[in-house]
């Protein structure tokens, strides 16, 4: 079983993604934007544990653990004025007094970080003391701007530091800023990503942009769209959490299935169906929708949120969280699952060194869903969450950018002025090891494509897994 998540949301993305999230959560367990119980909260039959997410008085006031962090204070103003402005706890806000930003460069979010930090460890540590068993933290912030990616490399390498028996994850945004600078943040948060994470949900906004045209068909879409598709995956990654089944109920057991070697973590999720409990512009209706027909249908990779070219299709390890509604599994939806599994396995170009094991968990949608309440019963979704070789795409263009403006001295005025070398080091000293640790990491990757990659790992890094289909039924 589980113990408590502290979710930790950074920057103007961090927080408008958040902010979706717990909105989402909220619809899942019956709570009011303001934290009360909805009216019929204890006439409902239920099997759900929000107190992962969630503080509870002893009158059914909720309490999201979390931690809302920004360094203007615009868009957390406008989440703690709107429909959800008594949700949060007040003391859990951190705003930078001058409010004036970090004007989209790195070395200011994180030296913000750095001076500010103490304020933030109190509201942790106090946060902390209302956990029986704290499980973990995770991180919602983008690696583009300057806050998230600045102020969320501080908080990554502290977490680290001073939990480090804790897991950290995160849910990372990738190019979700146009600023000029972006190359630089992404190259130097991937160094506090790769060193001081345990998981990182990876994303980007090429990707899911395209999903909400093609899928949701949104002509224009915006961030409140694409902050829809994220929520839902961070739903849908903690339902079996939230909803206790007899396996993958913990981080721990997810990140097992998911990580082979402690330096490959990043993970690739896909969603669908997308409905109109999670997202308001679901495409269609659904005609049908079983878990035969989403267990394969999420190996479309028209439905990878992040990285969708073909080359670098190795996986590495795979987890599908297949939500369905609130029964038992008979035996011939059990039939169709292990027959989908069986398709799905032979679809996928697994490593050679790997089990090639597909895991599934059987989540449960939630009673308080619509969907349920007018028991359409037959509307299965899906998140797959996959680590394969397709992040190096995101890894090389990465570094391709930021090799281009780095070879030009580049709009680099702003990091050498500041005031890095007088709090913390070389400026430049730190560009070129977040550089190499990214490069060391896109060798790993590529070295993991090939049977030979056993040769140099220990064995002891390698969780040995059988070599069949895991499914876990309830």
């Amino acid at each position: 079983m589980t113990g408590e998540i502290l979710t930790l949301q950074v920057g103007q993305c961090g927080n408008q993604v958040g902010g979706r999230f717990w909105s989402q959560l909220c619809s899942e367990h019956g709570i009011l934007s303001d934290g009360t119980a909805c009216a019929d909260y204890n006439d409902i039959i239920k099997n759900d544990r929000p107190d992962v997410f969630f503080q509870r008085n002893p009158n059914n006031r909720f309490t999201p653990r979390a931690i809302l962090i920004d360094l203007e204070p615009r868009v957390i103003n406008s989440i703690t004025s709107g429909e959800n402005q008594r949700l949060y706890n007040s003391k859990n806000i951190f705003v930078s007094q001058d409010g004036g930003g970090a004007a989209n460069q790195w070395v200011e979010g994180y030296l913000n970080g750095k001076r500010n930090f103490e304020a933030v460890s109190d509201m942790i540590d106090k946060e902390l003391d209302s956990c029986d068993n704290l499980e973990g933290f995770q991180l919602v912030h983008s690696v583009a701007g300057g806050t998230g990616s600045g102020f969320g490399s501080l908080l990554l390498e502290k977490l680290s530091d001073r939990y480090g028996k804790k897991l950290i994850q995160s849910y990372s945004i990738f190019g979700a800023s146009e600023v000029v600078v972006q190359p630089y943040n992404t190259v130097l948060t991937l160094r506090r990503l790769i060193q001081n994470s345990d998981a990182n949900i990876v994303f980007d906004n090429a990707s899911l942009n395209s999903i909400a045209v093609d899928n949701l068909k949104v002509e224009s879409p915006s961030y409140n769209e694409m902050n829809r598709l994220i929520s839902t995956v961070m739903s849908a990654s903690s339902n079996t959490l939230r909803f206790p089944s007899y396996s993958h109920n913990s981080m721990t057991s997810i990140m097992s299935a998911l990580i082979p070697t402690p330096d490959l973590h990043f993970i690739t999720p896909s969603y669908t169906p997308f409905t109109s409990d999670y997202v308001s512009h679901a495409a269609k209706e659904i005609h049908r929708s079983t878990a035969y027909d989403v267990i394969l249908e999420l190996l479309d990779k028209k439905l990878k949120m992040c990285s969708r070219e073909d080359k670098h299709d190795t996986v590495l390890a795979m987890l599908d969280i297949i939500i369905r509604p609130n029964t038992r599994i008979d035996s011939k939806q059990n039939s169709d699952v292990q027959k989908a599994m069986m398709k799905a396995r032979s679809r996928v170009n697994f490593a050679p060194w790997t089990p090639s094991s597909i895991h599934i968990a059987m989540g449960q949608r939630s009673s308080f869903s619509e969907l349920e309440k007018n028991q359409e019963k037959e509307i299965v979704s899906g998140l797959m969450l996959s680590n394969s070789c397709s992040i190096i795409n995101i890894l090389e263009s990465a570094t391709r950018d930021y090799d281009r403006l780095m070879s030009k001295n580049a709009f680099l005025n702003n990091y050498l002025k500041s005031d890095y070398e007088h709090e913390c080091g070389d400026i430049m000293q730190e560009f070129q090891e977040s550089r190499e640790i990214v490069d060391a990491l896109l060798k790993e990757y590529r070295s993991s494509e090939t049977l030979a990659y056993m040769e140099d790992v220990d064995e002891n890094d390698i969780e040995v897994l059988p070599d069949d289909i895991d499914v876990e039924m309830k």
